[in-house]
């Protein structure tokens, strides 16, 4: 995974809102994705190549349509990589919290 990449891609609000759009309807193409974005088709596209460079989207062609699709993996990773570990240990201490407060008849 290139986590710059990934994470550059995801600094944008309107990249993080097109997948979004991808997220609630996989499988759109340029049009149905530019109806609700506030660019132009152009700037659409510039945006959907970054993320597509960062690995966060693929492409098929369908006839002369082209569908863009969310890819979660490069996400997962970046959970995997730099959330997971500050959660586990979150959740760790509300455990032992909890333990303490049972034994002690709170």
């Amino acid at each position: 995974m290139d986590d710059d990449r990934v994470f550059r891609a995801l600094a944008d609000p309107n990249r993080r809102r097109l997948l979004d759009r991808l997220c609630d309807r996989n499988g759109q193409t340029l049009g149905q994705l530019c109806e609700s974005m506030d660019m132009t088709r152009q700037s659409v596209t510039q945006h959907l190549g970054l993320l597509e460079q960062a690995n966060l989207i693929s492409t098929v062609r369908r006839g002369r349509e082209k569908l863009h699709f969310i890819n979660p993996v490069p996400l997962y990773e970046v959970y995997a990589r730099w959330i997971r570990k500050f959660e586990e240990g979150r959740l760790g201490l509300l455990h032992d919290i909890k333990q303490e407060l049972e034994r002690n008849g709170n």
